[in-house]
């Protein structure tokens, strides 16, 4: 936990109020996401149970599986899935295209990217692993042979095999945990482990009027009145479902089994009900906040990879291997990493309560601009060119650790490359003079454009950190030296894939 969310942790114990940890959202909140509420058997990682799903907040989708360890039920339930996740995915990808370019000089290429992609919306870190578990244990299904299932459950399973993967990164908005999500930007006087109860959390983040949030939250630590966000369940409805279902086995008889199969729906329909709204009422709360800067254009990455992945099943259609090789876990590693600084910058770019993290780390600074030398230059590469350099002094109230020489840009001109050129003791702070080193347009001499250089007065931050700055260091695949193996081979599924145990 960060110094800030640790402090903010802090008042809200005291306040009994969640605090904000952001100015702004920090993640896309898609207009028409697809809610999935799974339950899982209890005793087994992802033996479907039932699930509640859709788009539609007032009319969810209720999914029931009656005999949990028959597996024609479970596959039965994976096809009743994949026929409201698979034309959900179809209508992304069938709207309307924008072109984005690929590479650079002659290596450019035009490309074409669906203006709508899809976003799963589960309600805790369980429920993404639900997600990764039922994608493996169903896309490199038969769909011939002596245990055939229909054709949409490994084409579901690819699916949510590769939303699991770009789950792991932090920019994507493909697939998203509410109580991740919500705690990103709200601190809570909880603990982490308590905050992955998403009614508690949302009880410190909204509570009733007249409750404060730490008095909502122990109300609905209660399982009976607030039941288990998924995928496991609650020990108490477990007996009780056990006893449903033995009834139901035991039925003889049309009508009884029915019955049977109308209370167990029932009862299941009523445990997950209340995450279903809960978690409609946590999409309110995220649209609520002001989008930060760069979430259109991560939203925008995720949409050109939803249509190469669409593309490359229309094209190929080979499933993801069990296992990376060792060249794909690195590179997979490499990329997480890289996406991972990358984020972090551009939240701290997009937001000042972000940026106030790394100003403690003496990765950033703000203060007020004192003076500037709009005319300045200084000798060219050739004699009698002179570049036109101008600079400012930023006066910090505490003193500025960065060396002479670091480049720094402001989050409020990010264009702009400057350098630091002194930092000397002012008062209880520091006097940071700063070269501009561009960022004025196609101008080549003074005066600079309006906007483009810090007036007198104006409070700015400087950081080391650059979004932009972070080339990933591992040759393309295709260029794996052979002291690595060279190239991987392309995967091709086994009949025993295809065998793995459902449990």
């Amino acid at each position: 936990m960060s110094i800030i969310a640790t402090v903010a942790a802090l008042r809200a114990s005291t306040s009994e109020y969640a605090e904000r940890l952001t100015t702004v959202r920090h993640e896309h909140v898609d207009d028409t996401p697809f809610v999935l509420i799974p339950l899982a058997l209890a005793g087994e990682a992802c033996a479907p149970l039932a699930a509640l799903a859709g788009t539609d907040p007032d009319h969810p989708v209720l999914l029931t599986v009656r005999r949990p360890h028959d597996r024609t039920e479970r596959f039965g339930f994976v096809e009743s899935l994949a026929d409201l996740l698979l034309p959900y995915f179809e209508e992304c990808r069938a709207a309307p295209k924008e072109p984005y370019t690929v590479g650079r000089g002659k290596d450019k290429e035009e490309r074409e990217r669906p203006l709508r992609a899809p976003q799963l919306l589960v309600p805790n870190a369980g429920g993404i692993t639900y997600v990764r578990l039922l994608g493996r244990l169903t896309r490199l299904r038969a769909t011939d042979g002596p245990h055939a299932v229909s054709p949409s459950v490994p084409l579901l399973g690819k699916w949510l095999t590769w939303f699991a993967d770009r789950a792991e990164f932090p920019d994507s908005a493909l697939l998203q945990a509410m109580t991740r999500s919500l705690s990103a930007h709200w601190a809570t006087g909880q603990s982490p482990t308590e905050n992955a109860n998403l009614a508690s959390l949302l009880g410190w983040i909204d509570p009733p009027t007249g409750r404060t949030g730490a008095e909502t939250a122990r109300e609905r630590e209660d399982p009976a009145a607030w039941p288990p966000a998924g995928p496991a369940t609650d020990p108490v409805f477990d007996r009780t479902l056990d006893e449903l279902i033995t009834k139901y086995d035991g039925a003889t008889g049309e009508r009884a089994r029915d019955a049977a199969a109308r209370t167990i729906d029932r009862e299941l329909h009523a445990q997950m009900l209340p995450t279903w709204q809960l978690m409609w009422h946590g999409v309110r709360l995220l649209r609520e906040l002001p989008a930060g800067g760069h979430v259109a254009e991560r939203r925008a990455y995720d949409r050109r990879l939803f249509g190469e992945y669409a593309t490359y099943l229309d094209d190929d259609g080979r499933p993801q291997a069990r296992r990376d090789h060792a060249v794909g876990a690195a590179r997979r590693l490499a990329r997480m990493e890289e996406a991972q600084e990358r984020y972090d910058a551009e939240r701290a770019y997009d937001d000042p309560l972000v940026m106030a993290e790394y100003e403690l780390t003496g990765e950033a600074f703000t203060g007020v601009v004192t003076a500037r030398e709009e005319e300045r230059t200084i000798p060219g590469a050739r004699p009698g060119s002179p570049l036109w350099r101008p600079t400012i002094t930023v006066h910090c109230e505490i003193p500025v650790s960065m060396a002479v020489g670091t480049a720094v840009k402001s989050p409020a001109r990010p264009r702009q490359r400057a350098e630091i050129l002194d930092v000397l003791p002012d008062g209880a702070g520091s006097a940071v003079l700063i070269q501009l080193n561009g960022g004025f347009g196609n101008k080549r001499k003074p005066p600079a454009p309006e906007g483009t250089m810090a007036d007198l007065g104006e409070t700015i931050t400087f950081t080391s950190i650059d979004p932009k700055n972070m080339p990933s260091s591992l040759p393309a695949e295709e260029d794996t030296p052979w002291t690595h193996g060279g190239p991987p081979q392309p995967y091709e599924p086994t009949d025993e894939d295809a065998e793995e145990v459902w449990e």
